[in-house]
């Protein structure tokens, strides 16, 4: 973490993805699995400290509770986090949302508000979004 952003880039990932799945205002069980798994498991979290989760989840909810708490917490997503893992964000983003298996209006709307903040190529996200798709497919 710098001095000048509260946020580690680590962290900025963990809020695109816990601001994802609390869009809709019911965090699933899938995404919060999702969320968990991708931590543990992604080489962008090694040496990740997990007892932040819990911090910046708080953050994302009470930047929710204010008036302009969405363009507040893209301010601080987009100070932490460096450009060359803005794709990293979408695609953890898109992976939260898919987990469950169900898509809705606000949680597609919050995707295409982190797509619009971090400025993803709508081909790359296309291409983003198609792999979220086809790794969370049911038989």
């Amino acid at each position: 973490m710098s001095e000048s952003s509260p946020m580690s880039p680590q962290d900025a990932l963990i809020a695109v993805m816990v601001a994802c799945s609390a869009s809709d205002e019911n965090m699933r069980t899938a995404e919060l699995v999702a969320i968990q798994r991708m931590v543990n498991h992604m080489p962008v979290f090694a040496g990740y400290d997990l007892d932040r989760i819990r911090r910046i989840s708080q953050i994302v909810f009470d930047l929710f509770e204010e008036e302009d708490g969405l363009d507040a917490l893209f301010g601080l997503i987009r100070d932490a986090l460096p450009e060359r893992l803005n794709e990293t964000a979408y695609a953890l983003a898109c992976d939260v949302v898919t987990a469950d298996g169900k898509h809705n209006e606000v949680e597609l709307r919050m995707l295409e508000e982190v797509r619009e903040e971090l400025s993803i190529d709508r081909l790359h996200a296309a291409a983003i979004e198609w792999g979220a798709r086809v790794r969370h497919m049911t038989p």
